[in-house]
């Protein structure tokens, strides 16, 4: 778009100031809001306005709009007005050496009294961490295993068993943390069978096996006999015989100071059964089942007493186990320490058939006692993402279950215990049992308490777990030959929503022992079975210590698989084995037949419902826009997919804007990052689906037929096609499913107010219906025609289908029916994932589709399609596209959050509401956070019709929400008209460039700075409408203002300074160098982003001429001797692009990119044409090929994974600090938490409206918070938590002026980010079409035509910088501070400005004071700002966490002589030998470090050989170099060869081992992660997403799981084995060779991209023959063997698969043989063939790089 085209009136607007210089235009804007598009029909009267506002014809309120150009002239004529001041005095000075105090340890600033900087009112609290507590308080990851052998030892079993789960849980050490004082754990435990030997007096004759219960309770001694009294009474109640209570020995000595503090007393109870179910013994079903409602109706009336919660909230009594089959042992310690807590596990006596372990990771330094794990039956390593959704579903069943209250007495009652737990009746009678989920619990209790309900209620556990953590069994090879299972999971799926997220379960109830893993295989699982039988589950292998001799299989856990022991014949099953014996147990395909119907996509329907003038204005009273039709639409329906645009968000939050908007844009999405990962709806939605179902759910406790009774949609988006079918289905012979449908229009003459009652007859009236028997309820805003829509309005259908869902839910009523939204106000895929997260089963967008059908038919389309400009199409073809890019949508939506299926998304309410007042959200959102208040229902009434057009208007509203438009429009911050007055400001001339004569002129074009100009494009801000939150903020001084000349300089503040990562590929070389260098100069930080650098920007520039001219950079101008272009930061982002050892060296910071303001949860996107030859060499991928990153880091699936990551750079890079991006959004606080326990040095949280090359427009518009409310949350947790000295806080996303950065300091951040301003700073003008590679001035286009237009120099941007600087100097002269370093973290600084709320013209209800009350007051103590005292107490800046234990390894081999002498000689054969344990992590990186620095790349001419024994910890070889030669004997966990860039890694097992190596796993998941050459050979096979990222290793192993080659660009896999399914998922490069044993790897191949075929030529046959025999050569494996034995006929068993890149190369095609095909990544000449890219880069060299 030209320039012309994008402008925005940025200097034309209501004046804005803050304090007593404020020019307030709070009328005008109510005024401008109220008067806007807000036609009062005479039908209507005047009910629809307010009490100032008169009703004007449209013109005159246009004319009022253009007052603003007034506005701007006086602005240009007005002299700088300074900003208000603000003060503050302190002790502390970052710049200027005054001394800070250190004191103030963790424990005792959690203990301080924190005052609130925002004042409250009385009753009021502060809101900042409401929401549910496992996301704004606390999240967990975990290590998880167990050993189990029940034919050895007896019945009693063994200790031995014991001991070896304490060892193996000792060796997870490093997969847990600890609390605040770094000694408390956060949370170890065990649960085994209850140890009968050591309770001997506690058992008799009568009673051999009593109910145990291993409980906390209160310290005090009174209290705790209180809680024992109510405890006897209620078991002698229920015919409980009590035994007695046995004081659990301990040792609180070993406890940490915050355990110690909180550790609760321990006893164990011993009850007899009722002599009722003396029958029962066989089983102890009966007995267990009563042991389990008692110990729930316990907890009720100690709840009555007082007795059962302390002041927190936090359970006071805690049942860790209450069962006469198992017992749990558990607490806020680390591994090590239980078995020295807990003396009788060092008793000998203490015998057990299994144990399960678990190491608790916690987000939160004060983890409580009961949060450690395992719980009663699981112990759950990973995160619940559909967590809200789950537990509302539960609560709706439970109000919709329900037995005589009488019956329910009873406990004891056989039947009535059965009954009860079948029935699942709780929360509708707590006066007899607690509630079964609540949301102020962790996400494993919650997953706990149902799965344990499953398993009383005679599920098995196997079936149980099946049932809420579903495989993806849709077109599963695996399954092909077992349709039961599949059967089973459509039955349940149907009842039961998945509890979907990262998850590896370890259970038992007692009479199974197993584990099972998440759907998409997130978590590691690996096995080993020894001779004896014994079984051995583990996060990690290597945690015991086994002769391998011994062994007699290896296994690992793959995507939703399961392993089970039963404890009573020792029989192990695999997955196939207990899932087919499970759902052989009933007919489930039968059922399924007989009751469920299912309702297919069908064809679209061609005639309009409407006429072309009542569409208009029926798209007009729905909200729709010009830009809806003319971006949206046109590409949905013309080619499928979402519209892509670039340059993030710059619009006002929906609350603050002047322009009515629809409620779905008060909400922002949720997403996943560091604790929970994103997914791959691009190339891993084979594990995902958007199916729902309509109709009754039966109970999930008690399966039956009835279960199956259910409409079955294969798409929620429905046309009008399926809804006539869904409506036959009313019929008797059809299937008898009654229907309602209710209208959710109402009359406009009823006012603002008449919402109210509208919602309140439809809520009334849904469930008299569902009452009747209504099992479909349909509701409908369709209006027959033009006289229906002129005299009626609507309720916005999410908050019609909110309130009916919450209302149906409140009467026990929601599982009886399914919702249908039949809507004109959906069109984008935020609306449909709204309204379906918010209740509704399915959506019929009538207007939507009449839309497709209007864009259709219009002449100048028709046109297009012949000219083929748009692709030819049916109309139904065209309906059909729209639809595809909606479900597609969705599955994006739903990955973020880490979820696979919409009904699992169903009513989760994953969304933060940003602006809706409390009877909004009391109304139709019960549940959602709403954190600054906002507008009311009769706002939003008013809003809608103010939506509404003119009667006779034949054109649609340009309301410029995503594209500028010139006055009327959207407000934009960043517009054509800024970006002139900050180039004016600057002395930037765009028309001086390359391309015309800047050569010619001085100063190569520069012209001077000007201040009056910056005062002038600083106040287009200040008085700009509205925008973001920081624009309610004002400012409030506790001191006297100071001198100018006392303030400290500019040269200090600008070392804050930081640009945002963008990446050198999403910007253009010129502009790309020229920000890097224009920061380096002031002494901030740049940014590399994630498309990795240039070797040759890692030194300084010494042969600049006098005219600023480089040999190095000849595209650059105004340069100076001593300039560097060599990014300060590092990224190190998801596609790992130009991530190589020399890369992570030279940098001083590493950033991880867990997420982008624009998109976050979703990868990075580069579009095909902006990969131009220089950018795919860089990131070694292929010239014009779209490059898309994963959304999640694949060796990044939680918060343990982070530390791991974390881990290996500081290993790589000892003195980078390690930088992790984060997005602002509800729950950030303890993400943040968690992120500093895992040793990150800095922390960054960006805006959600940061800027992009490229994204989705519905992610750029409706994803992530603002960064003022992130960042506040995250400050406050951490220094709550003890934290905040051990991380630096960064911000960005939006900044632009020094105000901005003083409101963000105060909030906390030490440094800012500055990103789409700078890029205006160096000549962007806003043009808005990154994405297309046309970037009118060079700036983020890769042509070489556009480039040389590139206005501008390092000089522009720094002087850019230097305004900001001095206006923030002014401001701190006003405010009285001196030195900036006592701005940060001062909220009391800030206040809400009374006038500034005022000018907010939808509604009265905004509020910031209770969200920023939460922000702790640290006036007095600032040690915060320095570093901890353990590590020096200095800034903190200048201090790097060093790794612990985990590293021990890698600095042995570092300081090992030979080593040091290899390194140093860079010559010769040097051999070392080490022995390595599962602890040793990243095993070889800091060796590659140290080599890299030295030589780079590939400059090492030596080999070193490290051979290595044992098993490998995580990452094991990562980063490895050409000249490394890494041989392990042994096994390796996750990770092996991340990164790796040379030489050569083998893993192989030991001689003697005494399994079959071909069928074992010998290393983890995502190996090679991000390669980019080497050699690897794996005696073995790999886990799931084996090669993702590969762009340059030769790899061979036998056998994978899925995913193998996902994102891959370049190498060569060879596979000697099975493979998982998804293989070649989003490969763009590289060759891959899969031998095919059963017949089956063409199902198991991801079409979408690569092609497959024999091997057919002889350039292939020769590449795959000489790798599989190195292969043999380097691992003596007997599979290769076997296959060079017979290769004629082996041969013909290999599939070669490539992707188009590769169509012509010689391996694939039948072309001549070359001499150039390689065998190994190593080149001839024995030099790594990825060589650097710089000056000296030949033409020949150019070739070598090609893969």
């Amino acid at each position: 778009m030209a320039e012309e085209d994008a402008t925005d009136d940025a200097t034309t607007r209501p004046t804005r100031h803050d304090g007593a210089g404020r020019r307030d235009s709070a009328e005008q804007r109510s005024r401008s809001f109220e008067t806007l598009n807000l036609h009062s029909h005479q039908t209507a009267g005047t009910a629809w306005l307010t009490d100032e506002e008169p009703a004007e014809n449209a013109e005159q309120r246009r004319l009022a709009d253009l007052t603003c150009d007034t506005v701007r002239m006086r602005l240009i004529e007005a002299s700088a007005v300074l900003a208000t001041a603000y003060a503050f005095q302190t002790q502390v000075s970052r710049r200027h050496g005054t001394s800070v105090s250190s004191s103030g340890a963790a424990l005792d600033r959690q203990r301080a009294t924190q005052v609130n900087v925002f004042p409250l009112k009385p009753g009021e609290t502060s809101n900042m961490f409401d929401g549910p507590a496992p996301i704004v308080k606390e999240r967990d990851a975990c290590g998880v295993g167990f050993i189990a052998n029940p034919t050895t030892g007896g019945e009693f079993g063994t200790h031995k068993i014991l001991q070896q789960g304490l060892t193996a849980l000792d060796c997870m050490e490093h997969r847990g943390a600890c609390g605040g004082d770094d000694i408390s754990g956060d949370g170890a435990g065990i649960m085994t069978q209850i140890p009968w030997e050591l309770f001997g007096e506690y058992r008799s004759d009568s009673c051999p096996k009593p109910g145990v219960g291993m409980v906390f309770l209160p310290q005090g001694e009174d209290r705790r006999n209180e809680v024992k009294e109510v405890i006897e009474k209620v078991c002698r109640d229920n015919e409980l015989e009590f035994l007695g209570w046995r004081e659990v020995p301990v040792d609180p000595e070993v406890l940490g100071p915050m355990a110690r503090e909180v550790v609760p007393s321990m006893w164990q109870m011993f009850v007899k059964a009722p002599t009722r179910l003396d029958d029962d013994e066989a089983t102890r079903d009966g007995f267990e089942r009563t042991l389990y409602l008692v110990r729930r109706r316990i907890a009720v009336e100690l709840d009555a007493l007082g007795l059962l919660k302390q002041d927190d909230g936090s359970d006071e009594v805690y049942f860790a186990s209450f069962s006469s089959k198992t017992i749990v042992y558990k607490g806020m310690v680390q591994g090590c320490i239980l078995p020295q807590f807990y003396k009788d596990l060092q008793n000998e006596q203490y015998t057990t058939q299994f144990v399960i372990y678990h190491r608790r990771f916690s987000t939160n330094t004060n983890p409580k006692w009961p949060l450690a794990q395992p719980m009663r039956v699981v112990g759950h390593n990973g995160e619940i993402n559909t967590l809200i959704g789950n537990v509302n579903w539960v609560k709706a069943r439970e109000k919709s279950k329900t037995l005589p209250e009488e019956e329910i007495k009873d406990l004891m009652n056989a039947e009535n215990t059965d009954n009860i737990v079948m029935m699942c009746n709780t929360q509708d009678v707590p006066n007899l049992l607690e509630p079964l989920v609540d949301l102020s619990r962790s996400d494993s209790a919650n997953l706990d308490a149902v799965f344990e309900l499953m398993t009383k209620s005679r599920h098995r556990a196997p079936c149980a777990l099946m049932s809420l953590v579903p495989t993806a069994y849709m077109d599963e090879p695996a399954l092909a030959n077992n349709p039961e299972i599949v059967d089973f999971y459509k039955f349940h799926g149907g009842l039961l929503e998945a509890w979907d997220g990262p998850a590896l379960l370890v259970y038992s109830d007692g009479k199974s022992i197993g584990a099972s893993l998440d759907r998409n295989g997130l978590r590691p699982a690996r096995y080993s079975i020894t001779s004896d039988g014994t079984v051995y589950m583990m996060s990690e292998t290597g945690v015991v210590e086994l002769d391998e001799s011994d062994i007699v299989e290896k296994g690992r856990l793959g995507p939703g698989q399961m392993i089970n022991v039963d404890l009573k014949s020792g029989e192990f099953k695999d997955n196939i084995a207990i899932k087919s014996e499970i759902a052989s147990r009933h007919p489930y395909g039968e059922w399924i037949a007989n009751q469920r119907r299912d309702v297919k996509r069908t064809s679209f329907a061609d005639e309009r419902i409407y006429d072309q003038d009542a569409t208009t204005f029926a798209q007009g009273t729905f909200g729709w826009g010009l830009q809806d039709i003319g971006m949206q639409i046109q590409d949905m329906a013309g080619s499928g997919k979402e519209t892509t645009y670039s340059m993030g968000d710059d619009a006002p939050i929906a609350v603050l804007s002047e322009r009515p908007h629809i409620p779905y844009n008060y909400f922002k999405q949720r997403f996943a990052q560091v604790t929970n990962p994103p997914i791959d709806p691009l190339r891993e939605g084979v594990v995902m689906s958007v199916a729902m179902t309509l109709g009754k759910k039966e109970s999930i406790y008690k399966v039956s037929e009835k279960g199956a009774r259910l409409i079955h949609l294969e798409s929620p988006v429905l046309n009008s096609n399926e809804m006539a079918e869904i409506a036959s289905l009313a019929d008797e012979d059809k299937g008898g499913f009654k229907q309602s449908t209710l209208s959710t229009r109402y009359s406009l003459s009823d006012g603002p107010e008449g919402i109210k009652s509208a919602i309140d007859a439809i809520c009334d009236k849904a469930v008299e219906d569902v009452r009747s028997g209504v099992e479909v309820l349909i509701l409908s805003d369709k209006a027959e025609g033009m006289d229906e829509m002129k005299e009626s309005t609507y309720i916005p259908p999410l908050v019609a289908v909110g309130a009916v869902h919450h209302r149906l839910i409140e009467e026990g009523l929601r599982m009886d029916t399914g919702i249908v939204v039949e809507t004109g106000s959906a069109w984008s895929t935020h609306h449909f994932a709204c309204l379906v997260g918010y209740g509704a089963n399915a959506v019929h967008p009538y207007l939507a589709l009449e839309t497709v059908k209007q864009w259709y038919n219009q002449g100048k389309i028709q046109k297009m399609m012949e000219a083929g400009k748009i692709t030819q199409m049916t109309l139904d073809e065209a309906q059909a596209n729209y639809r595809k890019s909606i479900e597609n949508g969705l599955l994006k939506i739903l990955s973020k959050m880490g979820i696979s299926l919409l009904t699992s998304y169903q009513g989760a309410q994953i969304f933060e509401a940003m602006g809706l007042g409390e009877d909004v959200i009391g109304t139709s959102f019960k549940g959602t956070t709403s954190r600054i208040g906002g507008v009311s229902l009769s706002d939003i009434a008013r809003e809608t019709v103010m939506m509404r057009p003119e009667e006779d208007q034949k054109k649609l509203v340009n309301y410029g929400y995503y594209k500028p438009i010139p006055k009327l429009g959207e407000y934009h911050a960043n517009s054509a008209d800024l970006a002139r007055l900050l180039h004016n400001a600057i002395g930037l001339d765009k028309k001086v460039s390359a391309a015309t004569n800047r050569d010619e002129l001085p100063n190569d074009g520069v012209k001077p700075s000007s201040v009056a100009d910056y005062e002038i494009f600083k106040k287009s801000l200040e008085s700009a409408p509205l925008a973001n939150i920081r624009d309610l903020l004002d400012f409030e001084s506790d001191r006297e203002s100071i001198s100018i000349d006392e303030v400290e300089p500019a040269s200090e503040i600008m070392k804050r300074f930081c640009t945002g990562a963008m990446s050198l590929g999403a910007l253009s070389r010129e502009a790309h160098e020229t920000l890097a260098i224009a920061v380096n100069r002031v002494g901030g930080k740049s940014n590399s982003g994630e498309g990795g650098e240039d070797v040759v920007r890692g030194s300084d520039l010494m042969d600049v001429d006098e005219n600023g001219r480089s040999p190095t950079f000849p595209h650059l101008a105004g340069l100076k001797n001593g300039d560097s272009a060599n990014s300060y930061i590092h990224q190190v982002a998801s596609g790992r692009f130009g991530v190589t050892p020399e890369f992570l060296v030279t940098a001083k910071q590493l950033e991880i990119k867990m997420a982008q303001g624009a998109k976050p949860g979703e990868g990075g996107q580069l579009p095909g044409p902006k990969v131009s030859e220089y950018i795919a060499t860089l990131r070694a991928s292929k010239q014009g090929v779209t490059l898309i990153s994963p959304p999640p880091h694949h060796d990044i699936y939680s918060i343990e994974d982070l530390a791991q990551l974390i881990h290996d750079l500081h290993a790589v890079n000892e003195d980078a600090g390690v930088s992790v991006k984060l997005v602002s959004s509800i729950g950030i606080g303890t993400v943040a938490c968690g992120v500093a326990k895992a040793k990150a040095d800095v922390i960054q949280i960006s805006g959600g409206d940061g800027g992009t090359g490229a994204s989705p427009l519905s992610s750029i518009k409706h994803a992530g918070m603002p960064w003022e409310m992130g960042l506040s949350e995250a400050h406050s947790a951490l220094l709550t938590n003890g934290l905040r000295d051990r991380v630096l806080l960064r911000v960005d996303g939006g900044i632009r002026t020094g105000r901005d950065i003083a409101i963000a300091a105060m909030m906390g951040a030490e440094e800012f980010g500055f990103g789409t301003i700078a890029m205006i700073a160096e000549g962007c003008v806003m043009a808005r079409v990154c994405h297309l590679n046309s970037c009118p001035v060079g700036v983020t286009s890769q042509k070489e035509k556009l480039r040389k237009q590139f206005p501008g120099t390092p000089e522009h941007v720094v002087n850019f910088f230097m305004f900001v600087a001095e206006e923030i100097r002014e401001l701190m002269a006003h405010l009285g501070y001196s030195k900036f370093e006592d701005l940060i973290g001062r909220a009391d600084l800030l206040k809400e400005s009374e006038s500034q709320v005022g000018r907010v013209a939808k509604t009265e209800g905004v509020s910031l004071t209770g969200f920023f009350s939460g922000i702790p007051d640290s006036r007095d103590d600032r040690s915060f700002l320095r570093a901890p005292v353990s590590e020096g107490g200095g800034l903190k800046d200048d201090v790097v966490h060093v790794n612990g234990f985990s590293s021990d390894l890698d600095r042995e081999m570092c300081n090992h002589p030979d080593v040091k002498a290899a390194i140093e000689k860079n010559e010769g054969d040097t051999a070392v030998s080490f022995n390595i344990k599962n602890t040793d992590r990243s095993t070889g990186a800091m060796v590659a470090g140290d080599i890299a620095r030295e030589y780079g790349n590939s400059g090492l001419d030596g080999n070193l050989n490290l051979n290595i024994f044992g098993s490998a910890g995580q990452a094991f070889g990562a980063f490895a170099v050409p000249g490394m030669k890494i041989r392990l004997t042994g096994e390796a966990n996750d990770y092996v060869g991340k990164g790796m860039h040379g030489g050569e890694i083998i893993v192989l097992p030991e001689a003697d081992a005494g399994f079959v190596a071909a069928d074992s796993s010998i290393v983890g998941n995502a190996c090679l992660y991000g390669a980019t050459g080497g050699d690897f050979h794996a005696n073995g096979r790999a886990g799931e997403r084996f090669c993702v990222r590969n762009s340059g290793a030769y790899a061979v192993c036998e056998g994978t799981g899925d995913h193998c080659c996902e994102y891959m660009t370049g190498g060569v896999v060879v596979a000697l084995g099975t493979v998982g399914r998804n293989v070649g998922a989003g490969m763009t490069g590289g060759i891959g060779y899969f031998y095919d044993e059963d017949g089956r790897f063409e199902e198991r191949v991801n079409g979408e991209i690569v092609k497959y075929q024999r091997v057919i030529t002889a350039s292939g046959e020769i590449q795959l023959k000489n790798m599989i025999e190195r292969h043999f050569e380097q691992t003596g494996s007997e599979k290769a063997e076997e296959i060079l034995d017979n290769w004629e006929d082996e041969l013909n068993k290999f599939w070669q698969v490539y992707p188009p890149s590769e169509a012509q190369s010689a391996v694939v095609a039948d072309n001549m043989l070359g001499d150039n095909v390689k065998v190994s990544a190593r080149a001839p000449s024995e030099q790594l063939c990825f060589l650097p890219v710089g000056a000296g880069l030949d033409a020949e060299q150019t070739g070598r790089c090609a893969d």
